[in-house]
């Protein structure tokens, strides 16, 4: 087995790390304290290892894990409040950063499994959609929680409306409740779960053992048409959702769904003082 560090520098903490065996190139989002939310470091050093495994010859296949019980938080809230960046600036650097990661995967000449048994909020379900194969363990719970922050799934619709049931959808993007492996499953978010955790990872090498069998061209065509209609939701509506997300992170309503987040109050919109 080898590790790929990260090309970052020094000072900066190392949040996301790519280790590589037989083909397969691992790439682990390693910020448990902060329940991996998606903050500059992390999405950085994630974009960096996903354009490194996608030219290197020698991967098959990716597999998006993570450390911690939580796979992804959603958008790191505190740093983008405490960044000292406007609103503006704050929501145009972050949505900028998501929208290339979707799209990282999408286009990626490397099929993505992601290897997931922990929670996944907000954005982080982005991630998942965009991800060619999904396997969850039963430690996995998922939640659409933009709403209830005065925001919107805006960026990440483009991955989730080509994968989840439209009705599903209508239900989890305005409610926000937590739901499982199998409703997840059942909805088409998901492609297997798994009752037992330490069946995941056996899982994952029984499907990146079938995809070493597959010719580097004949994958990444297939891939190519397995992802034709999400492709084309990016050329029509990036640009549109990209607006959309920026204006909302950097409206009244949103700063104040993100500090009663932070501050663990209910927002001044809450009919019921039990949701927050």
């Amino acid at each position: 087995m080898s590790t790929t560090p990260s090309t970052t520098t020094a000072e900066t903490q190392v949040v996301v790390t790519r280790s590589d065996e037989s083909g397969v190139a691992t790439i682990t989002l390693d910020s448990p304290a902060n329940r991996n939310a998606l903050s500059p470091a992390l999405t950085g050093q994630l974009r960096e290892h996903l354009a490194a495994v996608d030219t290197d010859p020698s991967v098959r296949s990716v597999v998006l894990t993570h450390s911690g019980g939580t796979f992804c938080a959603g958008a790191d809230l505190a740093a983008a409040i405490s960044s000292g960046l406007s609103p503006q600036e704050a929501s145009a650097a972050g949505t900028e950063a998501m929208i290339a990661i979707l799209r990282a995967i999408i286009t990626s000449t490397k099929p993505v499994i992601a290897r997931i048994d922990g929670h996944v909020r907000a954005g982080g379900l982005g991630i998942v959609g965009a991800c060619d194969i999904v396997v969850v363990g039963p430690a996995t719970t998922f939640a659409l929680t933009e709403a209830r922050l005065g925001l919107a799934p805006s960026m990440i619709s483009l991955t989730l409306l080509t994968k989840m049931d439209s009705r599903a959808a209508s239900r989890y993007f305005l409610t926000g409740e937590k739901f499982g492996p199998r409703e997840a499953a059942d909805i088409g978010l998901v492609t297997i779960t798994e009752s037992e955790s330490s069946a995941v990872a056996a899982t994952v090498e029984r499907l990146t053992a079938d995809i070493a069998k597959a010719s580097p061209q004949g994958l990444r065509e297939s891939k190519k048409v397995v992802n034709s209609v999400v492709t084309e939701m990016f050329e029509r509506y990036a640009d549109q959702r990209r607006a959309e997300s920026a204006e909302l992170f950097a409206s009244d309503e949103a700063r104040e769904g993100m500090s009663a987040f932070l501050e663990k109050r209910s927002p001044r919109w809450a009919l019921d003082p039990a949701v927050s």
